[in-house]
């Protein structure tokens, strides 16, 4: 069974290269404005660390590791789950689900790997590029269990992301047109760039609690960061693997009610 399921990513992951390789020009420009984006996203570091040298207890070179884990983890939310699942949206819409349902899968593992755009990983590159120049602005290198810890992290967080978009998506069952809340959750994301800790002086530290325990960001790219300079400690991460199981969980269990209400074009 995992074998076979292995197989149909396989394929999928063949079809969007393929497609993507059929227009060369939009494969590198889109590449070429990903890196753009990312850099950009650098500027608001720059003004801030510009002023002092260490913000909340993190200095320029370990809050760019956050940078890092946000740009690598943004390269993955936009090339490999925001594709697909934004194509379930169009299905409901339109009463197309029925195509999905009757294949001889899992209707969400089919959902979730019918698009990639492999340009996209440009981002992750440049995520690693900036893991690279923060260590050497450091002068050394992470521990090899912090690699560990955060190799273990970044697929929690990928399973984090991936889970909070299927919730969204699965409000699509229900109000159909979901275009502000996948806005809204892109927005949210955007504050996953900064250490957690920086939130702590707003509304009494509301924002940290909300960012950890309601929507974990700080389980996203503070903790491995946390972690690849040796400072996450072993009970966070046993509730970052916890957390994402729990996330995973309950996104699966929306999604099985959620199909429960959608009505196909036959009906």
């Amino acid at each position: 069974m995992v074998r076979r399921y292995w197989r149909l990513l396989g394929i999928q992951l063949k079809a969007s290269g393929l497609l993507a390789l059929q227009y060369r020009a939009d494969f590198f420009t889109e590449g070429i404005t990903s890196l753009f984006w990312t850099f950009t996203a650098l500027a608001p570091l720059f003004v801030v660390y510009g002023e002092r040298s260490v913000v909340e207890g993190w200095g320029f070179a370990e809050a760019l590791l956050v940078v890092g884990w946000f740009t690598l983890l943004q390269g993955i939310l936009e090339g490999a789950i925001n594709p697909s699942l934004t194509g379930v949206v169009d299905h409901i819409r339109k009463g197309t689900l029925d195509f999905v349902l009757l294949k001889p899968a899992d209707a969400q593992f089919l959902v979730s790997t019918q698009r990639f755009l492999p340009w996209r990983a440009f981002n992750v590159l440049t995520g690693l590029g900036l893991f690279v120049y923060a260590f050497a602005k450091l002068g050394h290198g992470p521990s090899v269990t912090g690699v560990l810890a955060s190799v273990l992290l970044l697929g929690t967080s990928t399973l984090l992301l991936y889970s909070l978009w299927i919730l969204t998506v699965s409000a699509a069952f229900f109000v159909v047109r979901v275009d502000n809340l996948t806005y809204l959750f892109t927005s949210i994301f955007d504050f996953a760039r900064w250490p957690s800790s920086v939130f702590q002086g707003v509304a009494r530290g509301a924002l940290t609690i909300f960012f950890t325990y309601v929507i974990p960001l700080a389980l996203m790219t503070t903790f491995p960061a946390q972690a690849m300079l040796g400072r996450l400690p072993l009970p966070a991460l046993a509730g970052a693997v916890v957390g994402s199981a729990a996330f995973a969980w309950v996104a699966r269990r929306v999604w099985l009610r959620s199909i429960g209400h959608y009505t196909s074009a036959s009906s």
